[in-house]
């Protein structure tokens, strides 16, 4: 198994592949462009070859972040536009890099209601796809239940991706704080939660977990992550997830309020500590 974390490559990829090293972490999340902003990235090609080049050497995996500004499901045209647009450029720069998947979050339909705004997130997906000829996949993220998210529940999701031309081209990552904020998994019985992923058919198609504990409590639907063991997940709950056979081959890439990079390397240990005691 695969652990890392989000990290930032405001000092190059190459400088960014070196702190994942110096934390002890086997893949790592990185921000294709400016999170907060769907201003198109122009790529150097030297340096992103430069750049997959070092990721490949460290045995390094690596999954992209689309912008936080991203909404799938938005009604307003120049927005969806600019969305498309963002997310053609996102998957150009994972393939420029050796990224094999890109995390979007699922959209708001802000007030256009949970059914059409559906149809316009597999409307916007198909778009992008169908602009987009390379290897990296989209991974729907479920959400927390904030305001008009849609995409709480995996059940949700695979209706979603069933209904997109290109679902071959679609899988899920998983946050752990999210569904726990949204009541969609009970981690008290977690080979219930195991089953209820497998049924709807989700399991095989989660490619990466973001493993945060949660500041509020269960049903909460509110997206606030918290350090391993210091929210209302707690530690035995997240080992138990960590420790699962069915994410055996599934990076884990941590997204914690940690004030700096460096302080990741405590939970990474933890992490590799965990699968050492399920591989043991």
């Amino acid at each position: 198994m695969r652990v890392g974390c989000h990290l930032s490559t405001s000092k190059g990829f190459v400088k960014t592949v070196e702190k994942a090293i110096e934390l002890n972490a086997t893949a790592f999340q990185y921000f294709p462009k400016n999170p907060r902003s769907n201003r198109l990235r122009h790529l150097d090609a030297k340096e992103a070859e430069k750049g997959a080049t070092a990721a490949d050497q460290a045995g390094l995996l690596t999954v992209a972040h689309s912008p936080y500004v991203t909404n799938l499901s938005t009604p307003d045209k120049d927005l969806h536009t600019k969305t498309v647009e963002s997310l053609v450029n996102d998957l150009e720069i994972c393939d420029a890099f050796h990224t094999p998947y890109l995390v979007v979050h699922c959209g708001k339909h802000v007030g256009q209601g949970e059914d059409a705004g559906r149809r316009t997130m597999v409307d916007t997906m198909d778009e992008v796809l169908d602009r987009f000829h390379g290897k990296a996949i989209l991974l729907l993220e479920n959400t927390a239940g904030q305001g008009s998210e849609l995409g709480t529940t995996f059940e949700e999701l695979m209706e979603i991706r069933a209904q997109s031309a290109q679902q071959e081209r679609i899988a899920f990552c998983y946050d752990t704080c999210h569904a726990f904020a949204a009541g969609a998994l009970d981690y008290d019985n977690w080979e219930k939660a195991l089953e209820r992923l497998q049924h709807c058919g989700a399991l095989p198609l989660i490619k990466a977990v973001h493993f945060n504990d949660s500041m509020t409590g269960f049903l909460s639907h509110r997206d606030r992550h918290q350090l391993l063991g210091k929210g209302e997940i707690g530690l035995d709950r997240l080992r138990a997830i960590a420790q699962s056979p069915a994410f055996a081959n599934v990076p884990l890439l941590l997204e914690t309020p940690v004030e700096k990079e460096e302080e990741y390397a405590d939970e990474i240990a933890l992490l590799h500590q965990w699968v050492g005691e399920t591989a043991a």
